[in-house]
């Protein structure tokens, strides 16, 4: 896992958020916050002014624009968030083969274990039945209980029936548990040699989402290295632009004028946890320390709160206890898009805490900055 920087983040962000300036900021990717903590009240948000350089972007890709075959900045800007959202979705694959790898290969190993306590077993009974068996043949034919059972003595007599049945009845005992043992040991080894094949499966998976995550951040990063600083500098003013419009959108639909609720105990500290990685890198497929993406740092979030819950996004959204919008409070995990491949923690007052994408670190963002599908609460 590619690590880098860590960034210490304080976990106070409610006076950052209460006003409409801070606002103004949440979509610009990359820029540092204090760490939230979730506010007792949220304020109906007002729509955050666009950027003050709008105009010159406006006017950068109007000219773009009339240049024959050549993409404007903003298809090129709609076209890296394509191939990043496309990366995000396969990361999500990756993910999820990983997780059921890792548990394929620990029932394996759990299997493995049954396997060798069996046969031990095994091998303890046979000699139990070997010793017996020489005993028998010592004795003539007839094990020592029968023998008194042929006695003239009345005492010996019913001694020696007593014995034999009780030996009789060791004799039925031990063959049933050597008979259900096998039966045992047969289970087990089929159904490792069934995860055997799961396994291998998911790691074909993997390496199949790990080769489209790569294939598609590269078709991203050829696309921006085509262009020049000035370019570069421009389509960021463009993403950002973007963003504001969702959040102004978003907010000007009144989705927040019935929200005004505090975080559960769990989900501050989930929400501290989430705020304390700002400024940590976005590295597909972490889960920290060091780097997230986003459903490693919503997983490991609740993880610190003392709650386990699915490691991607997906699994979250079809998992976890769905809730409405108007119903959120800080600590509730918004998830985006339509194959539900991007995830964000919300901080109150209109703001998510997530790990946006390669090349951005975790960070404040607006919560309409994205398509929401839907939301669901950890710990409901």
């Amino acid at each position: 896992m590619n690590r880098r920087r860590c960034a210490a983040a304080a976990i106070h962000v409610v006076c950052a958020l209460a006003t409409v300036t801070a606002l103004n900021v949440l979509a610009s990717p990359g820029t540092a916050f204090a760490a939230p903590e979730p506010p007792p009240a949220a304020t109906a948000p007002q729509a955050p002014a666009p950027p003050a350089d709008d105009a010159t972007a406006d006017a950068d890709a109007d000219a773009d624009a009339g240049k024959p075959g050549k993409k404007t900045l903003e298809e090129v800007r709609q076209e890296i968030d394509a191939l990043y959202r496309q990366a995000a979705s396969a990361t999500d694959a990756y993910n999820l083969a990983e997780e059921r790898a890792e548990k394929q290969s620990a029932e394996i190993v759990r299997l493995a274990r049954e396997i060798v306590k069996g046969e031990a077993r095994i091998k303890e009974l046979k000699d139990r039945a070997g010793a017996a068996a020489r005993a028998q043949y010592r004795g003539g034919g007839l094990p020592p209980e029968a023998q008194l059972a042929l006695s003239d003595d009345p005492r010996l007599f019913l001694d020696g029936v007593g014995r034999l049945q009780e030996s009789q009845k060791a004799t039925r005992d031990l063959l049933s548990e050597l008979n259900r043992i096998q039966d045992d040991l047969t289970a087990y080894a089929k159904s490792a040699s069934d995860h055997w094949t799961e396994l291998e499966a998911h790691r074909v998976k993997q390496e199949k989402a790990r080769k489209a995550i790569n294939a598609k951040i590269e078709a991203a990063k050829k696309l921006e290295d085509e262009l020049e600083k000035e370019e570069l500098e421009r389509l960021l003013q463009l993403e950002r632009r973007a963003q504001y419009e969702a959040q102004a959108k978003w907010l000007d639909s009144g989705a927040l004028k019935e929200i005004n609720r505090s975080a559960s105990p769990r989900g501050k500290k989930a929400l501290e946890f989430a705020t304390a990685q700002m400024g940590k890198p976005y590295v597909w497929g972490a889960e920290g320390p060091d780097s997230y993406d986003c459903s490693g740092l919503t997983s490991q979030a609740w993880a610190a709160a003392g709650r386990t819950i699915p490691r991607t996004s997906q699994e979250q959204w079809r998992l976890l206890p769905r809730i409405a919008i108007e119903d959120m409070r800080p600590g509730d995990l918004i998830i985006y898009h339509a194959d539900a491949s991007h995830v964000g923690m919300y901080v109150g007052d209109g703001a998510i805490v997530h790990a946006p994408r390669p090349g951005r670190d975790v960070t404040l963002a607006g919560a309409g900055s994205m398509k929401i599908l839907g939301v669901v609460r950890p710990d409901k």
